[in-house]
């Protein structure tokens, strides 16, 4: 059964990231490059949002038995094809897994300024995401 709490706690949870992350991200770019403090900060800010985030996803495909996804961007892919997410949205917030994953695991050399363009457009996504989720969370008897 979908626990409402875990999944407002985690919400406020990421809201309390953005609150975070926010006035770092309104440094331009090179300013925030130039800072090791700064850029280490908006990387595990969007690390913390996107992992909470796949943590309601995950909660939601359990609770609801929706099957096993292959990987965590497809939690994404699961709850658009459960009508949760629209699809095309899906398609839009899904990829900052891949995001994430670079950040974490170094896969490669990261593209700096490209990470914090991205970062600094998915924010919208992740506020779109929580929005979502309420409305998810006001529409379904629990």
């Amino acid at each position: 059964m979908i626990n409402r709490d875990v999944i407002e706690s985690k919400l406020s949870d990421i809201q309390r990231y953005f609150g975070e992350l926010e006035p770092v991200l309104k440094f331009s770019r090179t300013e925030i490059l130039d800072d090791p403090l700064k850029i280490h900060t908006v990387e595990r800010l969007f690390q913390l949002i996107v992992d909470t985030a796949l943590d309601i996803n995950t909660h939601i495909i359990i609770e609801s038995s929706f099957g096993v996804p292959d990987d965590y961007q497809n939690t994404f892919v699961v709850l658009g094809e459960q009508g949760i997410l629209p699809m095309s949205f899906v398609n839009r917030i899904a990829p900052s897994v891949g995001l994430r994953n670079m950040i974490i695991h170094r896969y490669g050399h990261v593209d700096l300024k490209r990470m914090v363009d991205d970062i600094q457009g998915e924010m919208g996504d992740y506020r779109e995401y929580t929005k979502h989720i309420l409305d998810f969370l006001k529409n379904k008897k629990m």
